[in-house]
C-alpha cells in the first residue's frame, strides 16, 4: 500500500498492516470480528441506525444524510453500471471504481471522525467494500444495504442537511 494511502487510513483511525510480520515470540492478537452482510440486510441496516441513535457517545443530531450523500451517489452510479454489465464478475474498471470508493470513504472518515467514522465502523462499510472483489452479486448486495442504511436513517429522524 502506498505511504499516502496508508497515512489516510491511519488518519481516519484504521490500522494498517505492517510490512514485516511481528516477531514469533509475541502472541498474535485474536482475529478481528468480521462484518458479514446477512440475507436480512434491511434488518441489519436498521440495527446499525438504531444502535447509533441510542449510543450516547454518538451525536445522532449531527449525523445528516449529507454526511454520506457523496458515498451514496458513488454507490448509485456504480450500481447502475453493474446492473448493465452481464456475467457474475465485475470488470477491472468497476473493481477500480469500487476501490476508489473505498478510498473516498476513508477520506470522509478522516474529515468527520466523530460522525462518519462511527457510522462506517458500525455498518462495516470498509470491510464489505474490501470483500467485494470481482463479485457482481456482492456489490449489488452492498448497494442495497447502503440504500437501506440511508432509508432507516431518515425513518428514525435523521436530517437531510
Amino acid at each position: 500500500m502506498p505511504d499516502d494511502m496508508r497515512a489516510a487510513f491511519e488518519k481516519a483511525g484504521f490500522k494498517t498492516r505492517e510490512k514485516t510480520p511481528p516477531p514469533r515470540s509475541q502472541t498474535p492478537d485474536p482475529p478481528a470480528r468480521k462484518f458479514v452482510l446477512q440475507d436480512n440486510y434491511a434488518s441489519q441496516a436498521e440495527q446499525v441506525i438504531t444502535g447509533l441513535k441510542q449510543d450516547r457517545s454518538f451525536d445522532y443530531r449531527n449525523f445528516t444524510t449529507s454526511k454520506i450523500r457523496n458515498i451514496l451517489a458513488m454507490v448509485s452510479e456504480i450500481y447502475n453500471d453493474v446492473l448493465m454489465e452481464k456475467g457474475d464478475t465485475l470488470s477491472r474498471d468497476l473493481q477500480g471504481r469500487i476501490e476508489y470508493m473505498q478510498v473516498r470513504l476513508v477520506y470522509e472518515c478522516g474529515r468527520e471522525p466523530k460522525i462518519v467514522l462511527p457510522f462506517v465502523n458500525k455498518a462495516g462499510l470498509l470491510e464489505l467494500l474490501g470483500d467485494i472483489g470481482d463479485s457482481r452479486q456482492k456489490f449489488i448486495d452492498f448497494a442495497r444495504y447502503m440504500e437501506a442504511l440511508v432509508a432507516y436513517h431518515r425513518f428514525h429522524g435523521g436530517k437531510d442537511n
